[in-house]
């Protein structure tokens, strides 16, 4: 039977949990700096700090070349490498800007930080075969499975 493109919807506490646990490289679209204290910075420090390779891909601060001691890339398709996740910090009527980007990436999964859902976005990901969570923090989660 083919795969249903629902099936690529996470939603549940395990799938999130086996998410998680099979990702090791996150680009954080839409990162902030540390002076916002926002969760856009705080959450992917945790990740950061929780053992995973986080990418810094800003969506303001042109002049700023590092986040988290890491270079900024403007793009998630100039991300050099494999992407397991893209986490998403971006209100639901920005996302459909960066859908071809984030495609051009084929990363295995699009993470939608809490309060942030766009079904027609989370759609064209999971017909593409990439795994979506929305309306989740990545923070909470990991916190959850003891990460």
């Amino acid at each position: 039977m083919a795969l249903d493109w629902r099936d690529n919807l996470i939603e549940s506490p395990s799938q999130i949990s086996a998410l998680i646990e099979s990702t090791h490289r996150i680009a954080v679209l839409g990162i902030k700096t540390p002076e916002t204290f926002a969760p856009a910075f705080y959450v992917p420090e945790y990740a950061m700090n929780a053992g995973f390779d986080v990418i810094p891909v800003p969506v303001y601060f042109p002049n700023v070349d590092t986040i988290l001691g890491k270079p900024v890339y403007r793009r998630v398709a100039d991300v050099p490498g494999d992407v397991d996740m893209v986490n998403l910090f971006r209100r639901a009527e920005h996302i459909p800007a960066h859908v071809a980007d984030i495609l051009a990436k084929r990363p295995k999964s699009v993470w939608f930080q809490l309060g942030i859902r766009n079904d027609e976005a989370a759609r064209t990901f999971a017909e593409a075969g990439i795994q979506v969570v929305q309306d989740k923090c990545l923070l909470v989660e990991l916190r959850r499975i003891g990460r």
